[in-house]
């Protein structure tokens, strides 16, 4: 567990596993973070902390959802407080892995898509408090308390940062950075989804494990319900900050207009991960259908090859059957040059019908380059 306190001037101040005991002053918030194993454990001395500091503990449903592992993105709202769960991109490499889950560099189906794990963050936001509760090893909570507890925070193009003004203003920072993490992984994805389409439109491919590819459609599939779950819980969230009653300061208005121009880039970044997942489940699927038409097309010019020998030898294997037959009058045979003759009219028939396929197109170099 871990406890800072944040002013709207200087560094954050590490309270460390220590709960608050006095309420927060009007210009400062504090930001109570937990795993989910020390929620369930120190779960007493956190709600009565919360009745004591905000009027209010948390009510029996919502301990539940954040207690919950697999709790899909979603948002709900009391009176008193807010609630957003929202569900973090984990990944093989810093053990995060789903039991049962292949290793990660493993060859078997695609290694991106393999390794996409996904772990909910609970966000309950207070009007001077924000509690949160993380998985195990969660590099977002690590990421901000370093940089809260920065003499001088900087943002990612190395500018000044803007001051965390609100537990609301905390959150979504914390849900926009899980959102950032979305959008690094389309680089992998769309490499991975243009190996597959580029072996799948080679002419000679022989593709043997349609498994992988079916379970990389289904994983893309996945991401996407994961992404519909999280616009979801944040429009909610939208339209609850527009329902909340104007700020009679205009200091505190001009924060609130802030914080909705921030909740909508968040819902922009997500709609952008929507978009890219599902142009990259309809490529997937466009390129398995041109590897189908692909070989069809290539079956049809192997067979259209076949019958136009076929038809070049026909005749020829009728002027030999003619010249076989068991007549003792047969023209040409008894003449001295009369197998040259009968060679010399089979040429001239194979030229002829050659020629004829030729013009007609069925015997032609096909470029795949085109």
């Amino acid at each position: 567990m871990r406890t800072l306190h944040i002013a709207a001037t200087g560094p954050a101040q590490d309270l460390g596993e220590e709960l608050p005991l006095a309420p927060s002053s009007a210009t400062g918030f504090y930001w109570v973070s937990c795993t989910r194993a020390e929620f369930a454990a120190q779960l007493p001395a956190l709600q009565a902390m919360l009745h004591r500091q905000c009027g209010m503990a948390l009510v029996d449903l919502h301990v539940s959802d954040l207690l919950n592992a697999q709790l899909p993105s979603n948002y709900d709202a009391t009176s008193q407080y807010d609630l957003m769960v929202f569900q973090r991109l984990a990944s093989a490499e810093s053990g995060e892995a789903a039991p049962g889950a292949p290793p990660a560099g493993a060859q078997h189906g695609a290694p991106v898509l393999a390794r996409i794990v996904t772990r909910p963050v609970g966000m309950v936001v207070f009007d001077h408090l924000l509690l949160t509760v993380h998985p195990e090893a969660c590099p977002v909570r690590a990421h901000f308390v370093q940089r809260l507890l920065s003499e001088q925070p900087t943002d990612t193009r190395g500018g000044q940062a803007r001051r965390t003004s609100s537990p609301a203003d905390l959150m979504l920072r914390l849900v926009n950075h899980m959102v950032d993490s979305y959008l690094e992984l389309r680089r992998e994805l769309t490499r991975q989804l243009d190996h597959w389409q580029a072996a799948l439109l080679e002419p000679k491919a022989r593709i043997s494990n349609w498994s992988a590819i079916l379970d990389a459609r289904l994983a893309l599939h996945q991401l996407d319900e994961i992404c519909e779950d999280q616009r979801a819980a944040i429009q909610e969230w939208i339209e609850a900050l527009d329902a909340w009653p104007p700020e009679a300061m205009p200091h505190a208005q001009r924060e609130r207009e802030l914080l909705k121009v921030r909740s909508r880039d968040v819902l922009e970044h997500i709609e952008r991960v929507v978009h890219h997942v599902r142009r990259l489940e309809q490529s997937a699927e466009t390129a398995v259908q041109m590897h189908f038409s692909l070989q069809s097309n290539r079956a049809n010019d192997i067979m259209r090859t076949l019958t136009t020998i076929t038809a070049v030898f026909l005749p020829l294997n009728l002027i030999a059957a003619v010249f076989g037959m068991n007549f003792e009058f047969i023209p040409l045979v008894h003449k001295q040059d009369g197998f040259w003759w009968a060679m010399a009219g089979m040429v001239v028939v194979s030229l002829v019908l050659i020629a004829y396929f030729w013009r007609k197109r069925y015997l032609e170099h096909i470029d795949r380059d085109v």
